[in-house]
């Protein structure tokens, strides 16, 4: 299990989340749910499984529990797995039981935020394997759907990976566009840029983006916690790896994919950042079946 019972608890309790989740129903308008109100007797009862169509990395099951339970707190809901699981087709997620119109009405959010949930997990499991034996960590990025990123990065950690930082006060990473907009210090002294980003931050760990060597011994000097190697290739990473001699942790980024992602672990970098891991996820196949009420299978 790669989150704690802890950890998934907590996710569905955060009040983020449980703003999302609100602004999620309302967006779908399920206090006016003019189907099932047209359709299903306010009396029907119903048992459901929520259950995967295709191999998976579980992650959202709490989060999915919280969206039935924001409908309707009088619904039953089991999670018959965890996030973190590795799922097969036909296996079931959660079980809800209770009033037809609830279970139907927080159907639809409550798939959409596990689907996603579950396709990063996944997808960020498939990248762990890969690099599985080597030592080599996958972060994420902050390339995460607006408002979500603590379901995006939670997801990732479901899946085996790192998380990076959340946000923006969490660390300084000097990229090139803060290079060029910097008054006061020269642009090719990255030590320089370590030490402004120090005296203004005290404590906070610095990371400096470089794309050649000779940016590589400038951020050296400077001793910063982290140094990101742009878009270089696995032999040029390896090279990055003898210069800095263990005097810094680095981090490989920059168009490495599930055909590459081996070769650049294997070059002695200590991270690689995968943003497609969740801008571009794809969500799994996921689906809310009724069963004849009391007959859910145990």
């Amino acid at each position: 299990m790669t989150v704690s019972q802890e950890e998934q608890l907590a996710i569905a309790e955060n009040p983020a989340v449980a703003d999302l989740i609100r602004r999620a129903l309302d967006e779908d308008g399920t206090s006016r749910d003019v189907t099932s109100l047209s359709l299903v007797p306010a009396d029907a009862e119903a048992d459901a499984e929520l259950l995967t169509r295709q191999p998976c990395r579980a992650a959202g099951i709490q989060v999915a529990r919280a969206a039935f339970l924001a409908v309707d707190p009088s619904l039953r809901v089991e999670c018959s797995a965890s996030d973190g699981d590795d799922l097969s087709p036909g296996d079931v997620l959660l079980r809800v039981s209770g009033s037809a119109r609830s279970i139907l009405s927080a159907e639809r959010t409550a798939l959409n935020l596990a689907q996603r949930m579950t396709g990063i997990a996944t997808a960020a499991a498939r990248f762990v394997r890969l690099v599985d034996g080597t030592g080599c960590k996958i972060l994420d990025t902050r390339k995460t759907a607006p408002g979500m990123r603590v379901l995006d990065k939670y997801s990732v950690k479901a899946g085996g990976g790192t998380n990076h930082r959340m946000g923006l006060s969490d660390m300084v990473l000097v990229k090139d566009n803060h290079r060029k907009l910097w008054r006061g210090g020269d642009p090719s002294r990255l030590d320089q840029a370590v030490a402004a980003a120090r005296a203004a931050f005290p404590g906070v760990p610095v990371e400096v983006e470089v794309e050649n060597f000779e940016e590589l011994r400038s951020a050296l000097a400077g001793s910063p916690e982290w140094i990101m190697l742009d878009n270089m290739p696995p032999e040029r990473m390896a090279e990055a790896v003898k210069i800095v001699a263990g005097r810094c942790k680095l981090e490989a980024s920059g168009g490495i994919d599930e055909s590459t992602v081996r070769a650049a672990a294997e070059s002695g970098v200590d991270a690689i950042s995968i943003g497609a891991l969740t801008h571009s996820v794809k969500a799994v196949d996921l689906s809310l079946e009724f069963r004849p009420a009391g007959t859910v299978a145990s």
